[in-house]
């Protein structure tokens, strides 16, 4: 979800595409959200690791 986010961000910025970086971010940010409650041991979507 980070590297996708990434991508939208980067090609959002290239074709400058606004939703494309909006989307980018979000997707930036629960990937981190996501990672980091996986990372300190918290269940996430019924899984206790998240990747």
């Amino acid at each position: 979800m980070i590297i996708l986010g990434i991508i939208l961000l980067i090609l959002g910025a290239v074709l400058d595409i606004s939703i494309l970086w909006t989307i980018g971010i979000i997707l930036v940010v629960i990937g981190v959200i996501l990672w980091i409650l996986g990372a300190v041991g918290h269940a996430v979507g019924g899984r206790k690791h998240y990747w």
